[in-house]
């Protein structure tokens, strides 16, 4: 039975990568995209995208980790509510707002969508390293302090480590996020793919559209994986052998 689905998986596989050729081909999507006039604006365009995401998504790693660890503390739990509550503003408003807003107090370009994009991004990573760290066993943490470790010895040989799966999945949320949402920073003067997307629609243009959209998927797509890939070198084996 197993032989028969991954036959059956491959052939869709093939059948989609078919299918979307067609479609790529009748757009004229890969005749722009070979364009040799269009390269380097596109290799402009995607470094100005990575550059958007790599940013922004450090720091709201960052920010989301130290959030969620300082309210795992034991004179900060009772404030993790309300805490929470506030780091998720962010993502109640709309993407759009939420640039209209920044771009009145900071002005066009990098930096306001960089900042739009942090706020967007940190609050998957800050719940979820709440929620990992306060998952960790009692049992475990009585253990570590009867071995006589500091709060810090526990914080990074046992909390951390145990919940570095459930932090990485609020990662990936985040990061798949941040990818989508760079696309609007075109808006607001900061490049990136949206260049692309939104001078398709606006010129009614699909080979430009989707040679804008098509990279942002390929991206978050890509970033999806190598987060799994990261998952197995951070998340540790008798966890990964625990949930197989």
């Amino acid at each position: 039975m197993r032989q028969v689905s991954k036959r059956l998986y491959k052939l869709a596989l093939l059948a989609s990568a078919f299918t979307a050729g067609i479609a790529l081909e009748r757009t004229h999507t890969i005749a722009f995209l070979t364009d040799p006039y269009n390269y380097p604006e596109f290799v402009r365009l995607l470094f100005q995208h990575l550059y958007l995401v790599a940013i922004s998504i450090s720091i709201a790693t960052a920010a989301g980790l130290i959030i969620g660890i300082v309210l795992t503390r034991s004179k900060f739990r009772k404030y993790s509510g309300i805490a929470m509550y506030v780091v998720g503003l962010g993502q109640t408003i709309p993407s759009l707002a939420v640039l209209a807003l920044v771009m009145s107090l900071l002005g066009i370009g990098a930096k306001p969508a960089i900042f739009a994009l942090t706020i967007y991004s940190v609050l998957p990573i800050a719940r979820n390293t709440l929620a990992g760290i306060r998952a960790v066993p009692a049992p475990v943490l009585d253990a570590a302090k009867g071995m006589g470790m500091t709060p810090t010895e526990i914080l990074f040989n046992v909390e951390l480590p145990m919940a570095m799966k459930v932090i990485l999945t609020g990662f990936r949320v985040s990061l798949v996020i941040n990818i989508g949402t760079a696309t609007l920073a075109y808006l607001i003067g900061a490049g990136g793919m949206g260049d692309w997307i939104f001078s398709g629609i606006n010129m009614m243009m699909t080979d430009k559209l989707l040679a804008g959209a098509i990279p942002v998927t390929l991206m978050a797509l890509l970033a999806d994986f190598l987060v799994d890939l990261l998952g197995v070198v951070l998340v540790s084996k008798g966890l990964r052998w625990e949930e197989e």
